[in-house]
């Protein structure tokens, strides 16, 4: 009888351990990998990684740089990555085409039209050579600041330059007029004397966020409820403290160049929300005009509001 109940005392003991690891075990969050190009887009994640606000939050983040927007898609496409950020007309296209995924942030960023120095106004553009990455977000914001500026598409000359630095270089030789920049590159072309007739913040309007393949949302939502937690965290760092106390995220996260740093005009950060009707309806449209979606295509299925913190 001794040896009865001092057996079932141990077992009293070990109980409440057991469930405590159990709990544990249920409760552990999922790891997150998420893509992500040189942008001031994403810097609220940087920042809530390094600072520790993933770690305090028990989520497991890789943030994995592409410099390809070709091979960052590719690496979602084929499941590499749960998330990435991306452009509403990408997400959308892809979407489209038959990827089950959702957008559940808007960002930040913004992309600017930088023209050679003897031009003075987007009306100056016309009949010049403006270079766009063919039906991406790059023609999506060319397109939006030729209008605001009085001018069709038809005015000007679109050739196709897909990548950024070489863009930046036939700027520099004079072989094009203008391109569509975000930043680090709007701060690098304003060093080398090149002027902004319009950007995205002029027109008021988002043109980024973060998707998730339907898989992620469904197996790794409170992952990713608490990367968005993260995140808002992140932006509350951005807002309240001085550059240089994470100048070196903007050098080697953001690509800025160290001796530009300082100059690099900053989003004004918000806290995680979807992106407005307005940003989704005028992406639809473009897309429609341009056929790149289906006429039925409904663009309100993009979003998804049930992981934004309460």
């Amino acid at each position: 009888m001794k040896r009865a109940l001092l057996v079932l005392a141990v077992m009293a003991l070990l109980l409440p351990s057991c469930k405590k690891e159990n709990k544990e075990e249920q409760t552990a969050l999922a790891p997150l990998k998420v893509g992500a190009m040189s942008s001031l887009d994403y810097l609220p994640y940087v920042i809530a990684e390094k600072m520790g606000y993933t770690d305090s939050l028990g989520l497991d983040l890789e943030i994995v740089k592409f410099f390809s927007a070709n091979d960052r898609d590719a690496a979602f496409r084929s499941g590499q990555l749960d998330g990435t950020v991306i452009d509403y007309t990408g997400a959308a296209i892809q979407q489209a085409a038959g990827l089950p995924l959702a957008i559940v942030v808007k960002h930040d960023g913004y992309f600017e039209l930088m023209a050679q120095p003897t031009m003075e106004s987007v009306a100056d553009l016309k009949g010049k050579q403006v270079s766009v990455s063919r039906n991406t977000v790059i023609e999506y914001a060319t397109d939006k600041m030729l209008e605001a500026g009085g001018l069709a598409e038809a005015d000007v000359e679109k050739p196709e330059i897909n990548k950024i630095p070489l863009r930046m270089e036939m700027m520099v030789s004079k072989q094009i007029d203008a391109s569509v920049f975000p930043d680090p590159f709007i701060t690098i072309s304003k060093a080398q004397g090149f002027v902004a007739l319009s950007s995205t913040r002029d027109l008021g309007i988002s043109v980024t966020g973060t998707m998730f393949t339907e898989k992620a949302l469904t197996e790794k939502g409170e992952s990713i409820r608490a990367l968005l937690k993260a995140y808002n965290l992140g932006v509350d760092y951005l807002n309240s403290h001085d550059r240089q106390e994470w100048v070196e995220v903007l050098i080697n996260d953001a690509g800025v160049p160290a001796e530009l740093a300082d100059k690099v005009v900053l989003p004004t950060y918000t806290h995680a929300t979807l992106p407005s009707e307005k940003d989704l309806s005028e992406t639809l449209q473009w897309l429609q005009a341009k056929q790149l979606v289906p006429a039925e295509y409904d663009i309100k299925g993009l979003v998804s509001s049930e992981y934004l913190p309460e």
